[in-house]
C-alpha cells in the first residue's frame, strides 16, 4: 500500500513537469537536478560502506554546476568539456583536502557519482527539447520504464520460477524480465495508437481541447509504429540492466535499499535506477535516428 500511495502522489507531479510549456524548461531542469542531487547523496552514502569518504558537498556542487552549464549551453561539446573539468576539479579537491591514502578511492567515488547520477539524468531535459526529443518522447520513456517495472514486479512475484541474476538481485526472474518487455511493448503501442487517434478527424474535438488546455500535452509520434516498438524493447532492456547495476552497487555496499526517503520504494536511487541507463540510451537512439 505504501508503494501504491507513493506512486499516486509522485506520478501526477512528474507528468505536470513533463507537459509544462517550453518557457518552463528551467523548472523541469531544476527538478531533475534536485533528483540527481538526492540520488547522488544516496550513492555517496553507499560508498561509505566500502570504506571511502568522498567529499559530498564538493560532489553535489559539481552536480549542480553540470546541470546549470547544460541548461545554458545544451550542446554536446560544452557538456563533455564541463564534465571533464568538473571531474578534474574533484580530483584536485581530493588531492589537497583528503588524506593521501584515501585520494584514489574518494576521487573515484565522487567522479563516478558525477557520471552515474549527473551525466545520465541530463538526458531527461535533453529528451524534452527538439530536435531529438519532445514532451511526447519523454512521456514515452517514463511510461515504457514504469510499465516494464510494474509488469516485472507482479508477474515475477506470482509466476517467477527461474532466477535472472541471483547473485545480484535474488528476487528477479526470467519470467518477470519477459513480462517487463511485453508490458513496455504494449504501453508503447498504446501511446502511438492514442496519438494516431487524436490526430485523426474523429479525434479532432479532444485534440482541440487538449491544445487549448495544455499545448505541450499533445501527443505526437511521427515515425512508423515498428520504430517505437523497437525503441520500447531497447529502452526496457536498458532499464532492466540499470536496475541490476544498482542492485549490484547495493549488494557491494551490503545494504538492502539506497535510502528510505520514498515509503515503499526505498531511496530515490532505488526509484530511478532504471532511468539512469534507459534515459541516455533513448537519447542516443534519438540522436542516431535524427542523423540517419
Amino acid at each position: 500500500m505504501k508503494r501504491v500511495v507513493t506512486a499516486l502522489v509522485l506520478i501526477p507531479v512528474v507528468l505536470v513537469l513533463v507537459f509544462l510549456g517550453p518557457q518552463w524548461q528551467w523548472l523541469f531542469s531544476v527538478a531533475v537536478a534536485g533528483v540527481a542531487a538526492l540520488a547522488g547523496w544516496e550513492y555517496l552514502n553507499l560508498t561509505r560502506h566500502r570504506g571511502t569518504h568522498p567529499p559530498r558537498a564538493a560532489t553535489l556542487v559539481a552536480l549542480m554546476a553540470l546541470f546549470a552549464t547544460h541548461f545554458v549551453w545544451p550542446d554536446a561539446e560544452h557538456l563533455l568539456a564541463t564534465f571533464g573539468l568538473l571531474g578534474l576539479g574533484l580530483l584536485v579537491y581530493c588531492t589537497f583536502f583528503k588524506p593521501v591514502q584515501e585520494v584514489i578511492g574518494d576521487a573515484s567515488a565522487s567522479i563516478f557519482c558525477l557520471l552515474y547520477t549527473g551525466l545520465t539524468l541530463l538526458a531527461l531535459p535533453a529528451l524534452r527539447q527538439p530536435p531529438d526529443g519532445s514532451s511526447s518522447v519523454l512521456l514515452f520513456l517514463l511510461l515504457v520504464v514504469w510499465a516494464g517495472d510494474i509488469s516485472a514486479y507482479y508477474v515475477g512475484r506470482t509466476l517467477g520460477r527461474h532466477k535472472l541474476a541471483p547473485s545480484l538481485s535474488p528476487g528477479k526472474s526470467w519470467e518477470g524480465a519477459a513480462a517487463s518487455v511485453v508490458g513496455s511493448i504494449l504501453i508503447a503501442a498504446g501511446l502511438v495508437g492514442l496519438a494516431t487517434i487524436l490526430q485523426a478527424p474523429r479525434g479532432s474535438v479532444l485534440l482541440s481541447w487538449m491544445e487549448r488546455a495544455c499545448p505541450a500535452a499533445v501527443l505526437s509520434y511521427p515515425d512508423e509504429l515498428w520504430y517505437w516498438l523497437m525503441l520500447a524493447v531497447v529502452v526496457n532492456v536498458a532499464g532492466q540492466v540499470g536496475d541490476l547495476a544498482e542492485s549490484a552497487l547495493k549488494r557491494s555496499a551490503g545494504v538492502k535499499d539506497s535510502g528510505d526517503l520514498l515509503p515503499g520504494h526505498g531511496g530515490v536511487l532505488d526509484r530511478i535506477d532504471a532511468l539512469l541507463l534507459a534515459a541516455p540510451v533513448l537519447w542516443y537512439a534519438q540522436v542516431i535516428h535524427q542523423k540517419f
